[in-house]
């Protein structure tokens, strides 16, 4: 199924050279002057090996066609992460690496979309947003809410992200798991 190259998402399979690729990251440039490109990191499933390649955004990409599955994370064993089928109970593991560092968003009885193409996994989708709690960030200087500035913050989950001069530490906030970014505190 052909699909603009600006509607990728980390997760998706699709083709590239004529072999089944993971995206793994994806980041929309835009210059100063000129037209914006996708910059695309994604690991060929058969190989492992990482590629990357950039596209413009009205360029058409192959997105193939696999099998999604209902799935609840359990546990990572530090190179391996374990996944249950929700409808069957099976277990099944995939490479840390396929998941690369979106894989810190994943939290006990995560329910995600795990992707097969013949019987293998080959991706692996995550809720688009989670809530994470700040564990370290610069204290709040008065007057500083006027400006539109981010500071930065340490998650629970170890990644560092931007976010506004009002949030604390010990906030529960929301946190969009396909760029990274701050999105809302949690309710």
């Amino acid at each position: 199924m052909k699909m603009q190259a600006n509607q990728m998402r980390p997760g998706m399979v699709i083709e590239y050279n004529g072999k089944p690729c993971v995206v793994i990251d994806y980041e929309l440039v835009i210059p100063g002057k000129g037209n914006a490109t996708i910059q695309v990191k994604m690991r060929d499933v058969a190989t492992g090996v990482k590629t990357e390649q950039r596209w413009r955004t009205a360029d058409f990409v192959e997105k193939l066609m696999s099998e999604d599955r209902d799935c609840q994370y359990l546990f990572s064993d530090g190179t391996d992460l374990t996944f249950m089928m929700t409808d069957t109970y099976d277990q099944f593991t995939v490479p840390k690496e396929l998941l690369g560092d979106r894989a810190a968003y994943l939290q006990d009885n995560m329910e995600v979309v795990v992707q097969f193409i013949e019987d293998k996994p080959v991706g692996v989708e995550l809720p688009p947003k989670v809530i994470q709690t700040v564990v370290e960030t610069e204290p709040v200087i008065k007057g500083q809410t006027v400006s539109s500035s981010y500071k930065p913050a340490v998650l629970d989950n170890g990644l560092r992200i931007g976010v506004p001069p009002f949030v604390a530490t010990g906030d529960k906030i929301v946190v969009s798991t396909v760029d990274n970014t701050y999105v809302e505190r949690a309710k």
